[in-house]
């Protein structure tokens, strides 16, 4: 037996296949070029070093409350209104991202309020009534800004798709417009926009309640939900701006109960040396990468400055000293790059 098996040793190898799903297949492909050219791709305008503003307003709109002073010098793609697109190459390509194009819109109008340029001005407009103008309604009569391309997730997510994060963050667009110019087609565009805010995820709004009766924004609406923690946090500041607006009594009480959510669910989002991008009700759970991780620690000095609360600067702190730790942060990255590779 042994000579035989020696024997069969010496013969040609035959390569052992293996099958992968073409949807992994894709997904790699387009992660591969985004990060083989990350100057040239959309990280190119999400991956900013992200910094709370010390200019900000809390007690009334004033400047918004990341710098985002690298998305105000975007210049890679515009369309021919000078509204950015960005390129995700492949089956993709250049698209029109409203959470891309709200973003850029208060970097515009942040640095308009420092430096008085009568073009930044000039662009935030030109977002503000794309904003206005783009708000169309999915099948529960709900306006929403679409986004108009597939995008692999957890769940795959099918064109037109909508985002708590984008219904945040053009709100915090609109409702700046409608104080600087006084137009009432931004005001009207905000009051319709914050209405996602009012309804579930089932009837075509963007908030869901867990089974403690808690009260989450959502930045991708799936099923079961994700609790995504950048995007809730972003898209709450948009209900606070509306309420700091309007002074919209729902406004106040949507933003109360979303900051008792996170104030009773930051502890799950802490893993002993790094922070979770979100908690999904089932599947395993995905750790932030180091912008993001960055990202939430910004957020919650924000957090702290808008409501008072410890709990969000003892968060902040904490993660800080995770993202300090050269063990941590490589264990971190280890990790995630694992959960990427089995899980999307």
């Amino acid at each position: 037996m042994r000579g035989e098996r020696a024997a069969d040793s010496r013969a040609p190898l035959r390569p052992i296949k293996v099958a992968v799903p073409s949807t992994r297949i894709k997904y790699l492909k387009r992660i591969l070029s985004v990060y083989l050219n990350p100057g040239k791709g959309p990280l190119a305008f999400w991956h900013e070093t992200p910094e709370a503003n010390p200019g900000a307003g809390y007690e009334n709109i004033g400047e918004y409350y990341m710098t985002f002073r690298k998305k105000a010098e975007y210049s890679l793609l515009f369309d021919e209104n000078g509204i950015p697109m960005l390129d995700y190459r492949g089956d993709i390509g250049p698209q029109y991202n409203p959470i891309a194009i709200a973003q850029f819109g208060l970097a515009r109008y942040n640095r308009f309020k420092r430096d008085s340029r009568q073009e930044d001005l000039d662009s935030f407009y030109r977002t503000a009534d794309w904003l206005a103008e783009n708000l169309e309604e999915n099948p529960f009569g709900v306006r929403v800004w679409n986004h108009h391309f597939d995008w692999p997730h957890r769940q795959p997510l099918i064109a037109p798709w909508y985002s708590g994060l984008a219904q945040g963050q053009g709100v915090s667009v609109l409702v700046r417009a409608a104080l600087e110019s006084g137009r009432e087609i931004y005001a009207e565009a905000a009051a319709v926009a914050f209405r996602a805010f009012t309804a579930g995820t089932k009837e075509g709004g963007v908030v869901v309640r867990d089974d403690e009766g808690a009260l989450w924004i959502e930045e991708y609406l799936l099923d079961p939900p994700s609790h995504i923690l950048n995007g809730f946090i972003w898209a709450l500041w948009g209900v606070h701006d509306y309420w700091l607006w309007s002074k919209n009594a729902e406004a106040k009480k949507i933003f109360a109960e979303c900051v008792s959510t996170l104030q009773k669910n930051l502890h799950r989002f802490d893993t002993g040396y790094w922070s979770l991008y979100e908690l999904p009700d089932t599947g395993p759970p995905m750790l932030t990468s180091p912008y993001y991780h960055l990202l939430h620690v910004a957020e919650l000095r924000v957090m702290h400055r808008m409501t008072g609360l410890e709990v969000f600067a003892e968060f902040a702190d904490r993660w800080e000293g995770y993202r300090r730790n050269p063990l941590y942060r490589s264990i971190a990255l280890g990790k995630k790059a694992w959960f990427k590779l089995w899980n999307y």
